[in-house]
């Protein structure tokens, strides 16, 4: 199987943008057109496109619907989409304009049902649960709470009433282009029956094969893309 490298398109106001760590007005990246972003990454061999809908996260407004409705009518890929995804009704909306996946986070562990319901409605491939990790545990709200769980324990928990991937996510190294930590992930990876992707401290070609080598289904790739530290092209060669 073929280890799938996604390049990160990260939605804030209409415009294609890069925060550190997450942290609203932070942007080191900020490109007008999102849909020839995601051109250039198609173009280059992307099988695979993750969009952050950051004004979904931090509002709740779909403001940028319309990008991705755009993307997912013009590209022949996989589109996953996350950020502020707290409703059925948001859930559907994304899925209805074609998007493969949505991407649940705080309201997954909030409102575990919720993805039993998407499951059971749209298939588990539909269902991406994202759990970010600080410090060993899951964190919520931004970032902000802790969970009080660990990702293996969620990562069973989610495996096992329908989620059909899980988006791994290491905050401690997110967006600080200092290198992976892939320790969490492997242990991660044994946890669980669904796949796995990575996300968080991808800064050389070097991080992938460490990343691959855990056994995970994919990795997400945002900063060192934009920073120009490789090429899409490049990461694909080298892994896939």
């Amino acid at each position: 199987m073929s280890f799938n490298v996604i390049p990160a398109i990260d939605l804030k106001g209409g415009k294609c943008v890069q925060l550190v760590q997450g942290v609203p007005g932070t942007e080191m990246v900020s490109i007008d057109d999102a849909v020839e972003v995601a051109a250039g990454w198609v173009g280059q061999g992307a099988k695979t496109l993750h969009i952050i809908d950051l004004d979904g996260a931090f509002s709740g407004s779909r403001k940028n619907a319309y990008i991705m409705e755009d993307i997912v009518s013009k590209f022949d890929v996989d589109v996953q989409v996350g950020g502020g995804i707290r409703d059925y009704e948001t859930a559907k909306y994304l899925l209805g304009l074609g998007i493969d996946r949505v991407i649940l986070g705080t309201a997954a562990i909030k409102n575990p049902d919720l993805v039993r319901q998407l499951a059971d409605e749209f298939g588990s491939e539909s269902v991406m649960v994202s759990l970010d990790s600080k410090h060993g545990e899951v964190v919520i709200e931004g970032w902000t709470e802790s969970s009080g769980q660990s990702p293996n324990e969620l990562g069973q928990f989610f495996s096992q009433i329908g989620a059909g991937s899980i988006l791994y996510t290491n905050v401690d190294v997110e967006g600080l282009l200092k290198g992976v930590n892939e320790d969490p992930v492997r242990s991660l990876v044994n946890s669980v029956t669904i796949p796995v992707i990575a996300s968080g401290g991808v800064t050389t070609i070097d991080d992938l094969v460490k990343i691959k080598n855990t056994g995970a289904a994919g990795v997400v790739v945002g900063s060192a893309l934009y920073k120009g530290l490789f090429t899409l092209r490049e990461a694909i060669d080298k892994v896939s």
